[in-house]
């Protein structure tokens, strides 16, 4: 019975030890490798002291030992916080404060350019290098062959409903902020979505997005659901998808749609594109003609697109067999969810109505890590039978979709000022922090603009201080050393003054405006 993660693995190794689990570069591990890996490291982080729900940080690149050391957690009764490699040390220490990260699992030059950034997580104890050796540190330093040294098998108090993982996603407002998973989201998000992906054990899964994201986490959970094999990709150039595809026959492709706009344009030699069975896309939505070329190039393959959210992992899918006919449309609720478009007072909207996605079932989060005032916001019940409140909290999306006559969902909008760019969710405050941060300007408001490639196109629209004269290339060579690419603004314009609304807000409207005349 799967009650945590990490059944997912031992499920596998015992069913088919032998078949492939994952393939990193030319090292293809097995189940029953794998497995085994996991426990010794799962047993490792147990003598450091690591305790039920401690949280273990993994910050490195795919790798096999990136995978273990996710599992081992679970397996430890720990909860893991993948963090994106493209951070910065700045983004990457508020990260590790702010959960209480006992733990953290990462590579010694990765360790060295965090440098002082370290000094302030107070909870840290414990960092283990993977590919090096051991270093002098005001924290226990231990290196990956030392914490795997002991192949014992720990025991797991751990059930459905402990904390599993903390993935971070921008907010709307500030920091990032902690999407608390549970053991029972992550196997019900694997279930579902290889269901419908109609995955098995002779799929090839290239993992091209990172762990860090939930989808592409979910290339991980769904193939070891299914015992099928997954190949790390750290993505470097859209060719080496295509170099990837052909040199291990991958059957499955999960994209975002800047990857997917880059992948179409590449040469994909008929050795590449034969064992494809379906692609995907998140993360937004995907323009008509790159769909189009997609089909040329993958005649065989099942298109499928989704839509999700962090807080709920997934929650539509449009069947393949509808997308001639709806293109545009995100589908219907997945399977084992109810998707609800609704008025601000929750009553249900009607056909052809706007209104905000509601997303109800077994994938809702279980809140924002220590944040009860933004998870009293997101996560509420909604309106049930005659007016009863139904007792578990939903996700409510702040997404504008409608639904047509047929109960397909298409969508509109964002209700809040998230810029969503590169599949990535950008928080217009944190870019405009960093543009204080500099010292360069007086005021800053970050906008997201339409943009073919990207889905939105961040905007930093500046004044300068007093009447000092203000470039915006230097503005902007500011920002590249404290922001990760995806988050860097396309384009600074510099403006005498920022038009404000009459309580004294940014016009963000008008601003919006006059950057897209």
């Amino acid at each position: 019975m799967r009650t945590r993660l990490h059944d997912l693995l031992a499920e596998a190794a015992g069913r088919s030890g032998d078949a492939p689990a994952v393939t990193f570069r030319r090292d293809t591990v097995s189940y029953a490798q794998l497995w085994r890996e996991v426990q010794a490291a799962a047993y490792g982080l147990r003598t450091l002291g690591l305790a039920r729900g401690d949280r273990v940080a993994v910050y490195m690149d795919k790798r096999v030992e990136t995978v273990a050391a996710v599992f081992a957690t679970s397996a430890a009764g720990g909860a893991f916080v993948p963090v994106n490699p493209v951070l910065r040390a700045r983004q990457v220490a508020y990260i590790l404060a702010d959960c209480d990260v006992r733990v953290l699992v990462t590579t010694p030059e990765r360790l060295a350019a965090l440098g002082d950034q370290l000094e302030q997580i107070k909870s840290l104890e414990h960092v283990v290098v993977v590919g090096g050796t051991a270093v002098s540190a005001r924290w226990t330093v231990t290196t990956w062959k030392d914490l795997t040294a002991d192949p014992t098998t720990p025991e797991s108090s751990a059930i459905d409903l402990d904390m599993a993982a903390i993935l971070y996603t921008s907010g709307s407002t500030g920091k990032p902020k902690g999407v608390v998973l549970s053991h029972r989201n992550l196997l019900a998000g694997a279930e579902c979505v290889s269901h419908y992906l109609e995955m098995t054990a002779d799929d090839v899964v290239l993992a091209a997005l990172p762990l860090s994201f939930d989808a592409g986490f979910s290339q991980l959970t769904t193939s070891f659901a299914t015992g099928a094999h997954v190949v790390l990709m750290n993505y470097l150039l859209p060719r080496d998808v295509v170099r990837l595809c052909a040199a291990h026959g991958v059957t499955g492709l999960t994209c975002v749609p800047p990857l997917w706009i880059q992948i179409v344009e590449q040469h994909w030699p008929e050795d590449a594109t034969r064992h494809l069975r379906y692609f995907a896309n998140t993360g937004g939505r995907m323009p008509r003609t790159t769909l189009d070329r997609l089909r040329s190039i993958f005649p065989g393959a099942k298109p499928y697109l989704m839509y999700g959210l962090t807080e709920a992992f997934r929650s539509t899918y449009l069947d393949p067999a509808e997308v001639d006919r709806r293109p545009d449309s995100i589908g219907k609720a997945i399977p084992n969810a109810e998707i609800l478009v609704v008025r601000p007072d929750g009553s249900p909207c009607d056909a052809d109505e706007e209104g905000e996605l509601v997303h109800r079932g077994a994938l809702v989060a279980l809140g924002y890590w220590n944040d009860p005032e933004r998870t009293a916001e997101r996560f509420r019940p909604v309106p049930g039978a005659e007016g009863a409140l139904l007792p578990e909290p939903a996700v409510w999306s702040g997404d504008s979709v409608v639904r047509d006559e047929d109960g397909f969902l298409y969508f509109v909008g964002r209700t809040d000022e998230m810029i969503k760019t590169s599949g990535y969710r950008v928080s217009p405050t944190e870019v405009e922090e960093a543009a204080y941060a500099t010292g360069l300007v007086r005021d800053a408001v970050a906008l997201g603009t339409p943009d073919p490639q990207l889905g939105q196109r961040i905007v930093l629209v500046v004044s300068p201080k007093g009447d000092a004269e203000l470039d915006a290339t230097a503005v902007k060579a500011a920002l590249k050393k404290e922001l990760p690419l995806y988050m860097l603004p396309k384009d600074v314009l510099v403006r005498p003054d920022l038009p404000r609304s009459p309580n004294g807000k940014f016009d963000r409207n008008l601003l919006r405006q006059e950057v897209t005349a």
